[in-house]
């Protein structure tokens, strides 16, 4: 018995001595950045039309497919003065908890308008629980970032 836990012992010696002579594998985070997959899945983004209107329509399908509750919708109806969006109703509040979210992509999926995605985005990191809540202007913020910046929608 006490050889075989020697033995075992050397052997994890063994491993652990072989990957202090390799080269280490560093990526000199933030000043190089990761490339991510085309299909990353991170921070969500809701978009607007061609003509400037919010694509979401306030349905509430993404809050109701999304397993982890992390989504809320409360919509409104569209009044002829004042339009949010082409259809009859629209978003008046949408928030996503981003620390519940588990970026499983079911919201992007249920989406009837395609309003919702999800961005190559992943830092996220703060140090306020407050900051984790996404509004829809900050959402939409993001959409337009991503049209900017990456030039795709996940």
């Amino acid at each position: 018995m006490r050889m075989n836990t020697a033995l075992a012992i050397l052997r994890g010696l063994r491993l652990t001595l072989s990957h202090f002579f390799k080269k280490p594998v560093t990526v000199f985070y933030p000043e190089r950045k990761r490339e991510v997959s085309p299909r990353f899945r991170g921070l969500l983004a809701l978009s607007l039309d061609e003509e400037g209107f919010e694509k979401c329509v306030g349905c509430g399908l993404c809050a109701r497919v999304c397993p982890s509750n992390a989504i809320e919708v409360d919509a409104a109806e569209n009044v002829d003065g004042e339009r949010y969006s082409k259809g009859e109703r629209y978003a008046r509040e949408y928030v996503i908890d981003i620390g519940r979210c588990i970026f499983c992509g079911y919201c992007v999926d249920a989406c009837p308008t395609e309003a919702l995605s999800m961005t190559p985005r992943y830092e996220m990191a703060d140090y306020e629980r407050d900051s984790f809540f996404f509004t829809k202007s900050r959402l939409l913020e993001n959409g337009d970032r991503l049209t900017e910046r990456e030039g795709r929608l996940a």
